[in-house]
């Protein structure tokens, strides 16, 4: 497999066996539909191996210790049971390849293996997913690395630990007890390994860093202290007093000819892909309300002029299908004209409800290209949403062909 690709599953009783050229700390969360555990008896775990549905399974020497996964009887409220690793003792995984197999756990047969490569700095791993989706389960490759341990995977899906150290380092100790969260925030997350990897945010409760909205550890900012303007490649979290924006949100676009120019005819859009970055359906003025208008473009502009945005386009962020994980919104000159003759191009993301302009991206020079990407959302594991300023040029005159080039980007 590769990160972010999916297998479906035959078989009721799965096991996810990890193995590397070290011992390693193998264990698994089950996740309700807000990403989070239901409660501390959902961390699965040497020291408490058995979950509802979900069992630890020691290798003994014999072989890789296992994560076993009976789809049959997990209760219909956990959506989703994601496998990690952690070096036994502590330490990174550089210069290490973990390698987590997939086996029906009845008759050993193979269903699927995945190997993130390229680690680095990272001491845990969300590995794979385990997951319901209309009905059926299916396994899915992850690879999101954390600097933190095992307990940073821990309380960013919700379990309370006494104390920021991986379990790994306490093969002795009886299970910790269910404890308010830590006063201090542990490490960030390490950079992502994978394209469907994703960065989670400390746990709720946990005190920022710094104060927002300057940038957190790995660049990120929220929306606590009011309108944020974003420059090129950065990103904002959006999350406001700890809880994250799922309601609608307007994406305003707007542009204007150069000076002296003609008339342009630029078209937004927005493209909206699965974890493998698979195009699922793209919004744009020939197509105004897709996914069962989870998102609704308001119509065309034919020449940028007038003041305010020239396109907007609505997304109901808690009305998303789950499989959708990433949006590109995209600008595209359906004329032909190049991006050089276009001035003031900017993109703005606003309250629905209100009108309150949250984040802003003005994007001050153009290129002598026909498209350019404009921002992209990446949603979490703990299924609040990232946005990214982009302001990547690209050769595309329609909103289909800039499908590849957004995909690339996630």
């Amino acid at each position: 497999m590769t990160p972010g690709s999916n297998v479906p599953l035959a078989v009721d009783r799965v096991a996810v066996e990890v193995a590397a050229a070290v011992r390693l700390d193998v264990s698994g969360l089950l996740l309700g539909a807000n990403g989070k555990v239901r409660s501390d008896d959902d961390f699965v775990f040497y020291n408490q191996p058995q979950g509802a549905g979900v069992a630890y399974r020691p290798g003994n020497g014999a072989g890789p210790d296992a994560i076993v996964v009976d789809t049959a009887v997990v209760p219909a409220d956990v959506d989703k049971i994601v496998v990690t690793a952690s070096l036994d003792g502590g330490g990174p995984f550089a210069g290490t390849t973990p390698t987590a197999t997939v086996r029906g756990a009845d008759d050993g047969a193979p269903i699927a293996s995945f190997a993130p490569a390229g680690l680095g700095p990272e001491t845990a791993l969300v590995i794979v997913e385990v997951y319901r989706r209309g009905g059926a389960w299916k396994v899915r490759a992850i690879g999101q690395g954390y600097a933190n341990g095992l307990a940073g995977i821990a309380t960013d899906f919700g379990v309370t630990v006494d104390e920021p150290a991986a379990p790994a380092q306490q093969a002795n100790a009886a299970p910790p007890a269910p404890t308010a969260p830590p006063a201090a925030p542990p490490v960030q997350a390490a950079p992502p390994s994978g394209p469907a990897a994703t960065h989670l945010p400390p746990p709720p409760g946990a005190a920022p860093s710094v104060p927002a909205p300057q940038a957190a550890a790995g660049g990120r900012i929220n929306l606590d202290k009011g309108r944020v303007n974003l420059r090129k490649n950065e990103t904002v979290s959006l999350v406001k007093a700890g809880k994250p924006l799922l309601a609608s949100v307007r994406m305003g676009l707007g542009w204007e000819p150069a000076f002296g120019g003609r008339n342009i005819d630029l078209d937004a859009s927005v493209i909206a892909y699965d974890a493998s970055r698979t195009p699922v359906a793209t919004c744009y003025f020939g197509k105004l309300m897709v996914l069962d208008g989870a998102i609704q473009h308001h119509g065309d502009n034919l020449t940028g002029k007038g003041s305010g945005d020239d396109e907007a386009i609505t997304v109901h962020l808690g009305g998303l299908p789950p499989e959708v994980t990433g949006l590109v919104f995209t600008v595209n000159s359906f004329s032909g004209q190049k991006f050089n003759k276009v001035k003031s191009a900017y993109c703005r993301l606003l309250d629905e409800s209100s009108g309150e302009e949250l984040v802003r991206f003005d994007l001050t020079k153009g290129e002598a290209r026909t498209g350019v990407l404009m921002a992209k959302f990446i949603k979490q594991f703990s299924g609040e949403w990232e946005m990214t300023a982009l302001g990547t040029f690209v050769d595309a005159r329609t909103a289909r062909a800039l499908e590849k080039p957004g995909a690339e980007a996630l």
